[in-house]
């Protein structure tokens, strides 16, 4: 006598495996934010040490620390994406949602991101001995002028970065290196302490995910996904 099917049951449902991985996609991004919180908790305590021997005054008399403090220009990113624009041949009314669009809203979206956190935050550039500095909200309360937390440059590259990092995965290091590269120099400059590095990194990682899901997506290919019903039937 042959055995009975086993029934259909919930773990095989299309929606039961997409409860699941909105559950892993969950547990993913707590990870990533303990360890952003720690990285910005240890770039608070490396501020200081950072501040006196990651210094080079001249710095940007290199070209190549010119090169990279360049790669927080948003123009430059601007230029990019016209130019991938063209090589897509992207229409007017999808570019927002194409390669083009998002690598503007990237870095665009961290420079104006910066200027909000500033606003917030309100911790100015090093001072003479690496200390802390906050001006007072009712001190020119929408000026963002001798803010350094976040480093705008720092965040307009990053933001650039992420995205481009999903666009062209294999060449992530590249992207990432050139945003690290701006930021470092950044430091070196004496113009921003590590932390506010670290920051305008996490914030440009959470802007580029953001940016990178309005991506327009090709049409879902229908499954046909077989009823309960039936599939007892058959297997009576």
């Amino acid at each position: 006598m042959a055995e009975d099917a086993p029934a259909p049951t919930m773990q095989d449902s299309p929606i039961e495996a997409t409860r699941r991985g909105g559950i892993a996609s969950e547990r993913r991004y707590l990870k990533l934010l303990a360890i952003a919180a720690v990285a910005i908790i240890l770039a608070h305590l490396f501020d200081s040490f950072a501040f006196r021997y990651v210094r080079w005054e001249d710095v940007y008399g290199e070209d190549w620390a010119r090169m990279l403090r360049v790669m927080g220009f948003f123009p430059l990113w601007l230029c990019a994406a016209i130019a991938l624009g063209l090589h897509d041949r992207t229409p007017w009314r999808k570019v927002v949602r194409a390669r083009a669009g998002l690598l503007v809203l990237g870095a665009g979206l961290g420079g104006v991101a910066a200027e909000l956190l500033k606003l917030v935050i309100r911790r100015g550039r090093p001072g003479d001995l690496g200390e802390y500095v906050f001006r007072s909200f009712a001190d020119r309360p929408f000026s963002t002028a001798s803010f350094g937390m976040p480093s705008s440059h720092a965040l307009v590259a990053f933001g650039a970065a992420a995205v481009l990092s999903r666009m062209f995965p294999r060449a992530w290091p590249i992207w990432w290196g050139l945003a690290w590269g701006c930021g470092i120099t950044r430091v070196g400059a004496g113009a921003h302490f590590l932390s506010d590095v670290v920051v305008a990194a996490v914030v440009g990682w959470a802007v580029g995910a953001v940016v990178w899901s309005w991506r327009e997506r090709p049409a879902p290919v229908p499954v046909d996904v077989p009823d309960a019903q039936a599939v007892a039937e058959v297997g009576a």
